[in-house]
């Protein structure tokens, strides 16, 4: 980048106030957890609706970070560095993009639409980046936030930008466009996404439809209603399968070929190597890009027959050896190894960092710079061993610490042993065409082919939606017990810490254990602690909660046998649930043993409420809160001690805003199951489990299929049996026709008992084929609608799943 300081200032519509106007800057940040930082990073302390980049400036004046975007100067920090003050720093970052996309004149195409946003922005960048040097969004970058810290990657040696855009509501795009600045429009399939930001689909379409104001060109399928709605100076190149008038017609011919036709007379066949609608329509987007800059029909046939699905997630997956494999193994260039890296420090369960990297393309840098700048991150991220391959890599490398080189693949498979990595986190990040799948398949831990996919998206956007119905003051606890609620508690734990969570809750002492030794520095609350695990819970920091007398004077003896000092605990107050904690009349009892006691600290005073989801015992909830005010404060008064007080869970964040107090504890919600239908339809789908075919068999009528022939064919039928059953977690309340599964976006009913490590379902009416994928649940069915027909509850479909399955973390 290296821009220039006083350069910036006129750029950001700032006031300056620091130190020095001289100096450059080479990167931009918002995060003030990255290892990126430094004393040439111009960090905007954005302010949001959960979180303010403000708070972390003294944190990373202390890292060595000088330049910063801000509101206002932050108490203690004023003469420490530079501040470039603004009234709103989002804005000032979109205008500082704006500026710095104003220094460059290439051309840029920009996508946007409800779906297909990414996947085609990832295929023209494949199909165009033999004959363009491209800077394209890393990953799904097209936020408010997202396109301006994208189009900054822009460097001189750049001579074509690929851009994409979403929106959420109105006002946005103009916006982006500005930041963007399109010489070239694609507008994707226009879907129900984001639908509750606008009043109807004719204002989102007419919205989106501003981010091509003033492009050359603008590529659509085409479509009646959107041509109202657009610009009539806004020039079309449009495609259709059945409209005669568009620019290009498609029809389609056999295997997977399509005959096309443009106006100007020209027509080719092109084999498209995909058979759903949505990667068609994709393809065809491409393809016309491709047309539209004049590629010939040879060329766009050749490259459109090599399209290739894409696997757009950094999925983390469990390795051999008690290794962990963070899967980014389609994908090598600078923009997206930076984020791989920041996502390998959230993730990294070992203190040994390992990365497995090919040659990295498109950079827009020269060679020995662009490695000088790889070296640069690798030596920021403390990176304990590097592996390098490719010819480029391994010559650019050969002398930076840690680093092993191989010319290929092949070459490096040949010398990989069974002991090879041990207890390290992986990073495996390659460029398509080193095939980099083939290391993630011998690294990866053997398990059967039922795995539950958690999507740390969805994670977050809970975790976010709950904090946006708090007070900025209250803290959050989040329960991560019983293996995260069957989603896998170290991996969720880490989500949760870079998001700074105040708490994390588990239900006994080895949990806790178990988060301590993957790294989590987080303060623990263990809920349920056993006075047996009292010292193992000294050993590794973790605080009990206190529910009785008998319990606290066991934990101060131990405290006085290891000379404890003010150890944290949290006292279990019993408003009504009955289970654990302290009754009026023992409160008096207590406060006797906690007084004059130096040996422990009283950190916070909490209870659980019993039907916060029941509408109609809201009086009992209320008086639960009553008690709860009533007495907590009792014990403040009498300690004269000012500790955290909690009484909410999921629901009662919901339902009982006014009874937030200091924190509340969110457990369900987190992972996408709320207190309503309605509370439900905000969250984020989080687990998503499933399999895949093992075989197709077609029975004739009066055969049965299972055990004690609880299924018997009234015609002829197409059976496919799944490896998963009970043993994985599945009921088998849920089979003999009750339930169903998903395959290629149908319902399979399943058919007879479900086995202890199969299941059978009824395919009579669905194309599929042995290897097809088939959803258990997720986002249909849902735990919640299978919960309910079980007559259940989601924690028990959730926590059931057997730990045989193998979980598989991403991040889109």
């Amino acid at each position: 980048m290296g821009l220039l300081i006083q350069d910036i200032i006129p750029a950001l519509g700032s006031r300056f106030e620091g130190n020095t106007q001289n100096g450059e800057i080479d990167n931009v940040s918002i995060d003030s957890r990255s290892l990126q930082n430094n004393n040439s990073t111009l960090f905007f302390a954005l302010q949001g609706q959960n979180r303010n980049g403000h708070v972390y400036i003294n944190e990373l004046i202390d890292k060595g970070v000088v330049n910063f975007v801000v509101t206002h100067i932050p108490s203690g920090t004023k003469g420490k560095a530079n501040f470039y003050i603004v009234e709103d720093t989002l804005k000032a970052l979109q205008q500082f993009a704006a500026w710095y996309r104003n220094l460059f004149s290439i051309p840029v195409i920009a996508i946007t639409g409800s779906n297909g946003k990414t996947i085609v922005k990832e295929w023209l960048n494949y199909l165009l980046s033999p004959d363009y040097n491209i800077i394209r969004s890393p990953k799904s970058y097209n936020s408010q936030i997202g396109v301006p810290l994208s189009v900054i990657g822009i460097n001189e040696r750049h001579n074509l930008g690929i851009f994409e855009a979403g929106i959420s509501t109105t006002g946005e795009m103009e916006k982006l466009e500005a930041v963007i600045q399109p010489n070239i429009g694609v507008l994707t399939n226009i879907g129900s996404a984001h639908d509750e930001g606008f009043t109807g689909t004719d204002e989102k379409i007419t919205e989106k439809l501003k981010l091509f104001k003033n492009v050359e060109i603008l590529i659509l399928q085409k479509n009646s209603r959107i041509e109202k709605l657009l610009d009539t100076k806004i020039k079309t190149f449009t495609w259709s399968f059945t409209d005669k008038t568009a620019d290009v017609v498609l029809s389609a011919g056999a295997d997977n070929t399509f005959n096309i036709s443009h106006n100007n007379g020209t027509s080719f066949k092109a084999a498209i190597p995909f058979t759903d609608d949505a990667s068609i329509e994709n393809s065809v987007n491409c393809l016309m890009v491709m047309l539209y800059l004049g590629y010939s029909a040879e060329i766009i046939a050749n490259r459109i027959a090599t399209l290739y699905p894409l696997e757009l997630r950094l999925q983390v997956k469990s390795g051999i050896n008690n290794c962990t494999i963070i899967d980014d193994s389609y994908n090598s260039d600078y923009q997206s190894l930076k984020i791989a890296l920041d996502f390998l420090e959230q993730q990294k369960n070992h203190q040994k960092k390992t990365v497995i990297l090919s040659d990295v393309f498109q950079s827009g840098f020269a060679v020995k710079e662009l490695y000088e700048k790889v070296g640069t991150l690798l030596n920021a991220h403390n990176i304990s061993k590097i592996i390098g391959i490719g010819e480029t890599i391994s010559k650019q490398l050969s002398d930076f610490p840690g680093f092993t080189g191989y010319t290929s693949t092949q070459d490096f498979l040949a010398h990989l042993t069974d002991k090879s990595f041990e207890e390290e986190t992986i990073l495996v990040k390659g460029a398509r065409s080193f095939r980099f799948e083939e290391i993630v398949v011998l690294l990866e831990e053997k398990t059967h082919e039922t795995v539950l996919e958690i999507n740390l998206n969805a994670v977050i956007h809970n975790f976010n939606f709950y904090r946006s119905r708090l007070k900025p003051e209250t803290k959050i606890m989040v329960m991560v017990k019983a293996f995260g609620y069957g989603s896998g508690s170290y991996e969720i734990a880490k989500v949760l810490s870079h998001h700074k969570v105040d708490y994390l809750g588990v239900a006994f002492a080895d949990e806790g254990i178990a988060l301590r030794n993957a790294g989590i520095t987080t303060p623990i609350i263990v809920m349920n602690p056993e006075r047996s695990a009292f010292s193992a819970m000294v050993a590794y920091n973790l605080e009990p909660e206190i529910y009785s007398v008998g319990e606290l004077k066991a934990f101060i003896t131990l405290a006085q046998q290891k000379n404890l000092s003010e150890y944290p605990v949290h006292i279990k107050l019993d408003t009504g649930m009955h289970r654990l904690g302290f009754e009026e009349n023992q409160i008096e009892a207590l406060i006797d043993c906690l007084r004059n006691n130096n040996f422990i600290s009283v950190k916070s005073i909490f209870s659980h409420l019993s039907s916060s989801d029941v509408p109609q015992f809201r009086e009992f909830t209320l008086n639960q809160i009553e008690k709860f005010d009533k007495w907590s404060l009792t014990i403040m008064e009498q300690l004269q001690i000012k500790p955290l007080r909690h009484i909410l869970n999921t629901s009662g964040i919901y339902n009982y805003p006014q009874a937030q107090y200091d924190m509340v504890r969110l457990g369900i919600g987190l992972y996408g199951v709320g207190n309503d239908r309605e509370e439900t339809t905000q969250l984020e789908n989080v687990g998503t489990l499933k399999t895949i075919i093992l075989q197709v068999k077609e029975i004739n009528e009066g055969e049965s299929v299972g055990y004690s022939r609880r299924f018997i064919a009234t015609q002829k039928t197409r059976i496919a049996t799944l490896p998963v059953g009970y043993a994985d977690g599945i009921s088998r309340l849920w089979g003999n026709g009750k339930g169903y599964v998903i395959i290629n976006g149908k319902k399979a009913t399943i058919t007879g008992s479900i086995c202890m490590d199969m299941m059978m379902v009824d395919v009579t009416n669905i194309s599929c084929a042995e290897g097809d994928e088939a959803v258990i649940f997720g986002k249909k069915p849902t735990v919640v609608e299978i919960a309910e027909a079980l007559g259940t509850i989601p924690y028990e479909i959730l926590t059931g799943i057997s730990q045989r399955v193998k979980r598989v973390f991403y991040k889109e």
